[in-house]
């Protein structure tokens, strides 16, 4: 998962560029902070499973949707307003890519 989000994002981040600059890096950090996010979120669920203690998971959760929603307006005020959109597309990357791979475990004779 973190090797094929950060690959797609790297591409789209390189034919951003020309466009504008912020944009680009704005997806290239969306992706690594969506990375980040996923193993964060695997590891509450872990921890939830674990300790049954669904404040601390609460918590965790809000402070992290806090944190990765505050960033992308550092992007779009210094940069174009659409710089917004390329960090969200950038964060849901690594969801849609491991979307696919348990898509295609799931249906071994898929064509994914």
């Amino acid at each position: 998962m973190v090797l094929w989000s950060l690959a797609i994002s790297v591409a789209a981040g390189l034919a951003l560029v020309p466009s504008s600059p912020i944009a680009a890096i704005a997806e290239v950090f969306g992706a690594c902070c969506g990375i980040f996010n996923a193993l964060l979120v695997m590891r509450g669920n872990e921890s939830l499973a674990r300790h049954r203690s669904v404040a601390a998971f609460v918590l965790s959760s809000v402070l992290r949707i806090a944190v990765f929603g505050i960033v992308p307006v550092a992007f779009a005020v210094h940069g174009p307003a659409w710089a917004i959109g390329t960090y969200f597309f950038g964060f849901f990357m690594p969801l849609a890519v491991y979307v696919l791979i348990v898509a295609r475990k799931l249906r071994p004779d898929s064509t994914l």
